[in-house]
């Protein structure tokens, strides 16, 4: 580690009073903050909507990890979605997002889930959930794994293309 960069959220020895699932998703989702703000922050509105070489644009990542985090909660507190999230699933790839309203609704996004997967501590993990319209099997803690990682697969897709436009930057 060089200068000034603290280690990852999981290494800050926070949260110790969280178990350890909980504790893993929260650092997760912090870490996915984070790396969001670093990389993807500078980039302009026309640049968040880009489509480089015909991949997603970072804006569809911002999108999708605010409202998939929602929707994968919503799931693991035994709900299912309402007509709003499904509509919001409809418009993650609109073309029309600024900088402002896709960082607001992510941060809006992760403060939320971060108070609900923390009403979701005591919930047993083993307890079964189900999801989407086929209602397939699962459980809290299987939800709260993915939303770990499915977030943070995102988060890399979005570093990808961000580094691919600031590229064509320099170009």
């Amino acid at each position: 580690m060089s200068g000034d960069k603290q280690p990852e959220p999981w290494l800050r020895g926070t949260l110790t009073d969280t178990p350890a699932v909980a504790r893993a998703v929260l650092h997760a989702l912090e870490l996915a903050q984070e790396d969001l703000f670093r990389w993807c922050s500078d980039l302009s509105d026309e640049e968040l909507n880009a489509r480089p070489v015909g991949i997603a644009p970072v804006a569809f990542h911002l999108r999708h990890i605010s409202r998939s985090i929602d929707r994968l909660l919503t799931y693991a507190e035994g709900n299912p979605l309402n007509d709003k999230q499904t509509e919001a699933l409809q418009n993650e790839f609109s073309p029309a997002a600024t900088k402002e309203e896709l960082f607001a609704e992510l941060y809006s996004a992760l403060d939320n889930s971060a108070y609900r997967v923390r009403c979701l501590e005591a919930t047993d993990l083993g307890a079964e959930r189900t999801v989407g319209r086929k209602k397939l099997p699962t459980t809290v803690g299987g939800l709260l794994v993915h939303i770990a990682e499915h977030t943070q697969r995102h988060v890399g897709q979005a570093i990808t293309t961000a580094t691919i436009l600031m590229a064509q930057r320099r170009s």
